[in-house]
């Protein structure tokens, strides 16, 4: 019998490729989401354009046993988005709304496995203080203080996920994300993250010239390409792991040294001009000897690969804008 799999989120950057590759698995594939994918047609084989936050909506797409349910829906987005203050409220109460309703759901079907996506926001700030030296091994989540609110909800919700493990019986796995970036993820608007907004500054910006980046520029990050983040996702989905656990590169590098290594990229040559914004945390990497002891994976390909590959895509959108026009 053909599997089934049930993937919340799908109009999104990584649910949209997690359902082309349940689909190339051979799995019957149910994507919900709010809206569509702006880059590319969904692979789902069933499509339901909705909102998570109702109810009725929400119990509506759960009206079957499905074998595999990815939970990627939430309001979120980057630095620009999450660490101004500004949408907070929203934040806590839709993303925490999403996943009460769908666990409700999902309980009430009799749905027994289910994948929570988290977030490295979840750590606390006091150990993410010293760029070189970041701490984000999974236990250091304790006491917690994480960086900003989308943070706190997404440690709310994986405490909601394992109540219902404990409480109910269901199987549940969760990973703490960090930084996933590729093709067909969001570029501008301003819920772009740090990869997409500087592959677009420095494809819109002339050889010469110059480009602005948040902050001083040496806060670090650790960066994950797409197509890793699904094979770790279906790998701790499919395993006897409940997590939490980090999905993510272990091959940290300051924002400044990114915005080069894009600029080399692209053959062009520019200068980084470092001026006030939000940035969050001062320095965050993945720390991945829990998922290699535990499941026996842990990504293997460099940034730069996986910027060579958003950078020709991001180039190419950019190419494809309305062509500015002086004031």
């Amino acid at each position: 019998m053909q599997k089934t799999a049930l993937v919340l989120g799908a109009g999104g950057f990584i649910g949209g490729h997690l359902v082309r590759r349940l689909k190339d698995e051979g799995f019957w594939v149910r994507g919900v989401d709010l809206k569509r994918n702006e880059f590319a047609p969904s692979a789902a084989d069933d499509f339901r354009l909705g909102d998570l936050r109702e109810q009725d909506f929400t119990r509506s797409v759960v009206d079957r046993r499905f074998d595999e349910v990815y939970q990627l829906a939430a309001d979120m987005g980057g630095a620009g988005y999450i660490f101004t203050g500004d949408n907070d409220a929203d934040i806590l109460h839709n993303s925490a709304t999403i996943n009460l309703n769908i666990l409700d759901a999902l309980h009430k079907t009799g749905v027994g496995r289910v994948f929570y996506s988290s977030s490295a926001c979840i750590y606390p700030a006091r150990n993410q203080l010293d760029p070189d030296n970041p701490t984000c091994t999974e236990a250091s989540a304790y006491p917690a203080d994480p960086d900003s609110e989308y943070g706190w909800e997404k440690l709310f919700s994986e405490r909601l996920y394992a109540a219902y493990a404990r409480n109910f019986g269901m199987v549940c796995r969760v990973a703490r994300y960090h930084n996933i970036f590729g093709p067909e993820g969001t570029w501008q608007g301003g819920k772009e993250k740090a990869p997409a907004a500087l592959c677009r500054k420095i494809a819109e910006a002339e050889t010469g010239g110059s480009i602005e980046v948040w902050g001083d520029g040496v806060q670090t990050r650790s960066f994950l390409y797409i197509d890793e983040c699904v094979e770790g996702t279906l790998r701790l989905m499919r395993s006897d792991f409940a997590g939490p656990v980090n999905i993510g590169s272990e091959e940290m590098i300051s924002i400044n040294d990114l915005a080069r290594l894009i600029t080399d990229i692209s053959g062009k040559t520019l200068r980084i001009e470092n001026i006030p914004g939000p940035v969050g945390v001062r320095g965050r990497n993945s720390e991945n000897s829990l998922i290699r002891d535990s499941i026996g994976w842990a990504p293997s390909q460099s940034l730069r690969t996986g910027l060579e590959r958003t950078y020709a895509w991001i180039d190419g959108q950019v190419a494809q804008q309305p062509a500015r026009t002086a004031a």
